[in-house]
């Protein structure tokens, strides 16, 4: 059967959000901020991720990331920029990412500049209202080097299709904790480490269960009732749907040939077992059913 646009908008994310996602799981990229004389990982991924929009204020990022608990990105902005400018971040992030593809699929510089056109045009024909992070992003995205390129624009289409989710959720009326709770309970990140790695204390992740309570989405014991799992879908599907603008510049057959041109590199990634599976981001296996 032939697949959906939505349907290819989620295997491009599948065959994209690998490439972007070294910068959170390699070693020299976690190093990050301690190379630049931040204070942690996540001082350091605070900065790296909202360098594309400038020495942004803690009640501006919170926003724009949706999921992060006000008090941890308090504790990491503006304190960053006191130390080291955007601009400075935004070249260590965009090298490391580079080197750490290359550490992986060291025939990367040949095969990058087959993917770029495609990815170029894909983030050049994007609307960008309402998506602040993408149109950061977006203006990144003319590095004369093919893999710290290659890397770029998959960030700008990972962040077009992350505000697409942020969009649902708001739509849905899910705050970032409730978000959380619902989606670690039903096995899409890791329940365990979810609250401490976005911040939430746990008398807030409790209040945000006992709201989904209220909303019949969770049961007594916190797991998702079956009216939670028809709304964990429902926000991936829509989710799905709202990134497939991504594709209106190609056709199907053309979509179909990027994410092949993609898969090589990918799996080098997946073989490397840089990326966690359950990660906290909430990519699934490409194997995955």
């Amino acid at each position: 059967m032939e697949p959906t646009t939505a349907q290819r908008a989620r295997s491009l994310w599948l065959m994209t959000e690998p490439l972007h996602a070294v910068c959170y799981f390699d070693d020299d990229c976690r190093a990050l901020g301690k190379s630049l004389g931040l204070k942690g990982f996540w001082m350091g991924y605070f900065a790296a991720r909202t360098a594309p929009l400038g020495a942004v204020e803690p009640a501006a990022a919170t926003a724009v990331l949706g999921v992060f608990a006000p008090g941890m990105v308090a504790r990491a902005l503006p304190a960053a920029w006191n130390i080291v400018s955007p601009a400075h971040v935004l070249d260590a992030r965009g090298t490391r990412a580079a080197h750490a593809l290359r550490t992986i699929a060291p025939d990367l510089d040949r095969t990058a500049p087959a993917l770029l056109p495609r990815l170029q045009e894909l983030v050049d024909a994007a609307p960008d209202t309402a998506r602040p992070l993408f149109a950061a992003n977006r203006a990144l995205c003319d590095h004369a080097d093919p893999v710290e390129r290659l890397w770029q624009l998959t960030t700008a289409l990972r962040e077009f299709r992350g505000e697409a989710h942020l969009a649902v959720l708001a739509e849905r009326e899910l705050d970032g904790c409730e978000a959380l709770v619902l989606t670690a309970a039903s096995g899409r990140v890791p329940e365990g480490t979810m609250r401490e790695d976005r911040g939430w204390t746990e008398e807030e992740w409790a209040a945000a269960a006992d709201r989904l309570r209220s909303r019949d989405l969770l049961d007594a014991h916190g797991e998702p009732t079956a009216s939670g799992l028809r709304e964990r879908t429902h926000i991936e599907e829509e989710t799905d749907r709202l990134a497939a603008r991504l594709l209106r510049p190609l056709s199907p057959s053309e979509v179909d040939e990027l994410l092949e041109l993609l898969h090589p590199v990918v799996r080098r990634i997946l073989a490397a077992d840089v990326l966690p599976f359950p990660n906290p981001i909430g990519l699934p296996h490409p194997d995955t059913p």
